[in-house]
């Protein structure tokens, strides 16, 4: 494994220019009046100008990112580099929604020269997701800098180890500034990626909740071969950051990562509810003001519904009736019913297990809308795919029990946080 030796010199570094925690806050008001709050932590791309640019230096760079790509002022990191003395920017790289977010979820993201820097945009969200040869041609380096949500469906970890094996094959390194795990650096759950189930929501075979940091992430990619061994990997870590940290205590502005990821919140409830939303059999709150924090549709009482999920008990959850009418969605414009979860205690949920929860209560209240009765193959393979294995449908399809699938869900996750161990920057 060839990750830099200066992925711990930054960490050294980004100490000495910190100094001790920063205890008060100051607040900074932007023109648009948006209050930051500056935290003790800071991120990669601001450790990278705290040490001056000195690993990109003369170098002609490609940068990955997205709106989420920005420093603690929210300026983004493709400013920040274009103008960064000795430093040249020569390439752009899109991902899903485009790297000033002006593509909505879904859209092919086609190439073109960005307006603000003139720098060539090459899209890694349309016929390929992958970087060509010919795109990396003349490049020294590929930076990585996009704020994920810690969960294997969501595209950008596909993006950025795809990226890695591109950056192998034609020699040139790759850097990822490192960035915070929205769930804090503990929280593991799911299953691996059977063989039949790889996709671009399921690209590598890691845990629905992998627990780990972009940046850490990345250097298990190459320790574990997923990745070219071959491949020089810097990561230039967040300073500040320690693992029982979830996004709300880093002080860090939030920029949505997606349209449907409006606060940090939102990306605890992604892997709570996202997966039953596949089936579109009920509404999770994307077209309405909650998005992936419901469960409702036209059939369901939801003063029943609430009342089976209190009776059942589930471990950190509260929930609360629900009464609406979405603004788009399979339902647009009818009134729906149905519950929002709460986390009362997030440390005793787990998360991804949620929606089969609801979907238990609900095969039992309404056995005419079992999950999978309705439901086009089209619409079951993009839920296999998400999970990561027919394994889990077929056993829930039995009896819509969590208790069939439970060591199915969370059997290998004790092992896969062991095996990632080694590859922790923040102890």
């Amino acid at each position: 494994m060839k990750t830099s030796l200066l992925s711990l010199c930054f960490a050294a570094l980004a100490l000495g220019a910190c100094g001790s925690p920063v205890n008060d806050r100051e607040t900074v008001e932007t023109e648009a009046s948006y209050t930051i709050e500056q935290g003790s932590v800071e991120t990669g791309i601001e450790v990278l100008k705290d040490n001056h640019f000195d690993i990109l230096k003369g170098k002609r760079v490609g940068l990955i990112t997205n709106p989420t790509g920005v420093d603690a002022q929210l300026k983004s990191t493709i400013d920040i580099l274009n103008e960064a003395e000795g430093v040249t920017l020569a390439a752009l790289f899109a991902p899903e929604h485009g790297v000033r977010g002006d593509y909505v979820a879904g859209a092919t993201v086609k190439s073109n020269v960005d307006a603000k820097t003139g720098v060539k945009v090459y899209s890694l969200y349309g016929s390929s997701h992958k970087p060509s040869q010919e795109m990396l041609k003349g490049l020294d380096v590929l930076v990585y800098d996009i704020q994920d949500i810690g969960c294997r469906s969501f595209t950008f970890i596909s993006t950025m180890g795809l990226a890695m094996q591109a950056a192998a094959q034609a020699g040139i390194e790759f850097v990822v500034l490192d960035r915070p795990n929205p769930l804090g650096g503990e929280r593991v759950e799911g299953p691996g990626v059977d063989a039949d189930c790889f996709s671009f929501v399921s690209q590598f075979d890691i845990p629905y909740v992998y627990g780990l940091t972009p940046g850490e992430l990345a250097s298990y990619f190459v320790g574990e071969g997923i990745v070219p061994s071959s491949l020089k990997l810097t990561v230039v870590p967040l300073s500040g950051w320690s693992r029982d940290m979830t996004y709300d205590a880093t002080g860090l502005p939030w920029v949505l990562p997606s349209p449907h990821i409006p606060q940090p919140v939102t990306a605890l409830f992604y892997p709570a509810t996202g997966i039953m939303g596949e089936l579109e059999y009920v509404n999770i709150g994307v077209g309405y003001t909650l998005p992936f924090q419901l469960a409702t549709a036209p059939w369901i009482d939801g003063h029943k519904l609430c009342d089976a999920m209190r009776e059942a008990k589930v471990p950190g959850m509260e929930w609360r009736p629900v009464f609406y009418k979405p603004f788009y969605s399979q339902f647009k414009g009818e009134a729906v019913s149905g519950v929002q979860p709460y986390f009362a205690d997030p440390d005793k949920a787990v998360i991804s297990l949620t929606q089969f929860y609801i979907m238990e209560q609900l095969a039992r209240l309404y056995p005419v809308h079992k999950p999978f009765a309705s439901a086009s193959q089209t619409r079951l393979a993009m839920f296999d795919k998400v999970c990561g294995s027919k394994k889990i449908r077929q056993a829930f399809s039995k009896n819509y029990r969590v208790a069939d699938i439970y060591d199915l869900w969370m059997g290998g996750c004790d092992a896969f946080r062991e095996k990632t161990r080694k590859y922790r920057l923040y102890e």
